[in-house]
């Protein structure tokens, strides 16, 4: 009987076979996942290939569909969070949230751009007008297929019964929510000033690197101060916030377990300098591989969905990917085929608060220089929830708009407000940068760049590195900016310095540039008029110079591991000061010898780590307790670390007699508190003391409905509890909270002479609709500093692609 044997030929022929049912079931499950999709307003098809973590790469083969569709998609992903913007910006959330929003929708107004629409949008690229017409229009797009298809709406919008209105360009270039200017703080100091004097504030306040002029003028009252004077300002800033009432009952909390939830997407004026943002650019001389690097981690309020949204846009004339915000067209933050840019906060004040003597007969006029001047007035109706419908009167001076009336002391406060200027929203002139081809053509489209004040970093593929200040920068000769002025033509603005003259560095010789929000402005520098007092602390910024100029060639996962750092500065300038505090305490002499072991790094396993973090946030918090001063703790609520840290180190200078005995008590006093709080907290076994658990150092994030609906959706709409490590003074930014409210959720390292090689983070994914598979997917590894890659070569993109839309024009 003849028998078959496993021939070397039936085995190949078997893995054949097995082969070519691979690449058959391969090539269903690619046309499975090509979806075509009808849309009216295109010109010419249009292909969007979607990769494993969520990132939309659209191809088109024109400017106008490019953008029509990174609107459609954006749209897609972000609906409810653009619904809301739309309200944000149109001054309409009263119309779904009820009076308690009423006032937020007239500081919206009276804030609203109104200048000439297309000289705006020209402002932001020779083609702007084109760009943010298609981008809206793309955006429609959608919002016109989701009303046709009621199913398609995200599950938020359900439970607040609410569905989503049209854009219009209005709404891209709005101001609502940019990092603007220091007008709350000019406030705080300006009380604080009328109260302690000058140079009190001075001694508590952290100003450099020159000494400003704080006096406020005679004119003004300082009693007057004190009344609520930026009410609609602060409204229009402040995040929106949902109650249970706001959700249809059958999604809502139950009442004893509810809490109002915000929608917070921009830390509000005060934050800005508790937070912060890394960026560095390195040359070729510094890398291992021998290329040039553009590493960048922007810090905002730690949200979901995301504040930014990745991707890929590719047209004859663009070939640019990274991220911005979903609402704006184009790519904040990048590269394209030239080369690779990221941007931090500079500190640039656009705005002054301007104080008026008004006619006693007739409170419509104020005093400027020796006439009454007629206030402008524009009526306007605002539709409001369950009631009818508000009237309000909006007043402008020659210098801005009006937030507070004093009728009986014949006083009226404006804000003035460079923002107001067109060209003025936020990141919008990125659409210059997208293009440009080398460094000149960078610094030529930073120009445009009015809002925020930014640090501009540039790297390209010729191993060029640069960095360039941007921001609308008032030129102010005779008053710092820090303290209300009367608004009677003796405080006028010397013009705006052009953006060129601003800070900026060409290929320095050390082969790096970094910023970190800390002052950089060199001392060389001459334009003083037009430079801010108030900055963020110098860690992360020190921190990133020591490991940038540590003179070690630096690859890829030494890039990563600067983004996510942990080592604290403060912490290795503090600690060596426990060394000669004595304690009898079993458990603090633990600590403190723990403490004098350490690495200094904020490790979220670390018991050490935990110990120090509640050490600093004793002396942060008890200052006072040890050195009362109730007339200044009565005005100044927080002192800066970096002002900290000086009297801790130079006690002398702050504590009179005895000084060190003094500061001694101050410390070992806070230590033994720290300790004791851990120990109540925690049990008296040190080791369970690590710092990333779930009742110390962590991150969830919250929807903004998350605290208002019920269980089950609570749990589709919130994330988990993660532990995390670092604080607001390491470069891995993750706040001052035991739950990290801000930090990066976005991250890029951009291989300048390999783009496949660039990497980036987003959490906690690419989409806000619950529903979608992209919702949350990246969290987890963005709590775990982990990094997915960011392809830009077609063939790269496509091994990763998990769904292709083709969109065509509908016949």
């Amino acid at each position: 009987m003849n028998q078959l044997k496993p021939t070397t030929f039936t085995m190949k022929t078997f893995q054949s076979l097995l082969f070519s049912l691979l690449l058959f079931a391969t090539s269903c499950k690619k046309q499975d996942t090509t979806n075509a999709i009808q849309i009216d307003g295109l010109t010419d098809t249009v292909e969007v290939l979607r990769d494993e973590v969520g990132i939309n790469h659209i191809y088109a083969k024109n400017q106008h569909d490019l953008f029509f569709a990174q609107g459609y998609y954006a749209a897609k992903d972000r609906l409810f969070q653009f619904e809301i913007w739309r309200r944000q910006a149109t001054g309409t959330v009263a119309e779904i949230l009820g009076k308690r929003e009423l006032k937020r929708d007239i500081g919206t107004r009276l804030f609203k751009f109104r200048g000439d629409m297309k000289t705006e949008m020209q402002q932001y690229h020779p083609d702007g007008e084109e760009i943010i017409t298609a981008y809206t229009n793309g955006v429609n797009a959608y919002i016109e297929e989701v009303l046709q298809n009621p199913e398609l709406l995200p599950i938020t919008f359900k439970a607040l019964g609410i569905k989503p209105q049209k854009w219009t360009p209005e709404v891209v270039i709005s101001r609502h929510q940019g990092l603007l200017g220091n007008i709350t703080n000019e406030l705080v100091i300006g009380r604080a000033v009328a109260q302690l004097g000058p140079e009190k504030v001075k001694e508590y306040y952290w100003f450099h690197p020159k000494e400003p002029k704080l006096e406020l003028d005679p004119v003004i009252d300082p009693e007057l101060l004190s009344d609520n004077i930026l009410e609609l300002y602060e409204a229009y800033r402040t995040p929106v916030k949902f109650e249970p009432e706001d959700i249809l009952p059958d999604y809502r909390v139950e009442p004893s377990l509810s809490q109002n939830s915000e929608l917070k997407m921009y830390p509000s004026e005060s934050d800005k300098l508790w937070i912060g943002s890394n960026n560095w650019v390195t040359s070729p001389s510094l890398a291992e591989n021998g290329h040039a690097y553009m590493a960048n981690d922007p810090h905002r309020t730690v949200a979901v969905p995301s504040l930014r949204y990745w991707t890929h846009l590719s047209a004859p004339g663009w070939d640019v990917i990274g991220g911005g915000e979903p609402e704006i067209p184009g790519i904040s933050i990048g590269h394209n085929q030239y080369g690779a840019w990221g941007l931090t906060v500079f500190r640039t004040d656009g705005e002054d608060l301007m104080v008026y003597e008004l006619n006693p007969e007739n409170l419509n006029q104020y005093k400027y220089k020796d006439t009454w001047e007629d206030m402008e007035v524009i009526n306007e109706t605002i539709p409001v929830k369950n009631s009818e419908d508000a009237q309000v009167e909006l007043r402008y001076t020659r210098h801005g708009p009006v937030t507070y009336i004093d009728s009986l002391n014949h006083v009226a406060y404006a804000v003035r407000c460079a923002w107001m200027e067109p060209g003025s929203s936020p990141y919008l002139a990125s659409l210059r940068m997208n293009q440009a081809k080398n460094w000149e053509e960078f610094r030529d489209a930073c120009s445009y760049s009015n809002i925020p004040g930014e640090n501009m970093i540039w790297a390209d593929k010729e191993g060029n590195i640069g960095w360039q200040a941007v921001g609308i920068a008032p030129v102010r000769k005779n008053f710092s900016g820090l303290v209300p002025v009367p608004g009677d033509g003796r405080y006028e603005w010397d013009g705006y310095l052009p953006i060129k003259q601003k800070p900026n560095d060409y290929n320095p010789s050390n082969g790096f540039i970094s910023t970190a929000n800390q002052n950089v402005t060199p001392d060389d520098y001459t334009e003083w008029d037009a430079i801010g007092f108030m900055w963020s602390d110098p860690f992360r910024g020190d921190r990133l110079k020591e490991v940038l100029g540590s003179g070690e060639k630096l690859s890829m996962e030494d890039m990563k591991a600067l983004q996510t750092d942990y080592l604290s500065i403060p912490a290795r300038t503090l600690i060596p000061l426990l060394e000669n505090q004595t304690f009898t305490d079993d458990l603090l002499i633990q600590a403190q010898q723990g403490l004098l072991d350490w690495d200094f790094v904020l490790d979220k396993n670390s018991v050490n780590a935990a110990i120090y973090v509640a050490w600093e946030r004793e002396l942060m918090n008890e200052y006072f307790e040890y050195f009362p001063d109730p007339e200044v703790q009565s005005v100044i609520s927080r002192i800066q670390m970096s002002k900290l840290m000086q009297w801790i180190l130079h006690p002398e200078s702050k504590f009179g007699e005895n000084a060190i005995d003094k500061r001694n008590r101050y410390l070992s006093g806070t230590f033994a508190s720290a300790v004791k709080g851990l120990s109540e907290k925690f049990g008296s076994d040190m080791a369970t003391w690590q710092y990333g658990q779930a009742d110390y150092k962590h991150v969830q994030i919250i929807h903004p409905l998350g605290k208002v609906v019920n269980a089950e959706l609570q749990s589709k709409l919130n994330t988990d509890k993660l532990p995390r490590g670092g604080n607001q003074y390491t470069p891995g930014v993750t706040g001052s909270n035991d739950n990290q409210t801000s930090g990066a959720t976005f991250r890029i390292i951009v291989d300048v002479n390999d783009w496949n090689e660039s990497v980036g983070t987003n959490s906690p994914g690419q989409s806000g609709d619950p529903d979608s598979p992209f919702y949350k997917n990246l969290f987890k590894d963005w709590a775990n500093d982990t990094y997915f890659p960011v392809y830009y070569t077609r063939d790269k993109i496509e091994s990763i692609t998990v769904d292709k839309d083709q969109l065509v024009p509908k016949q």
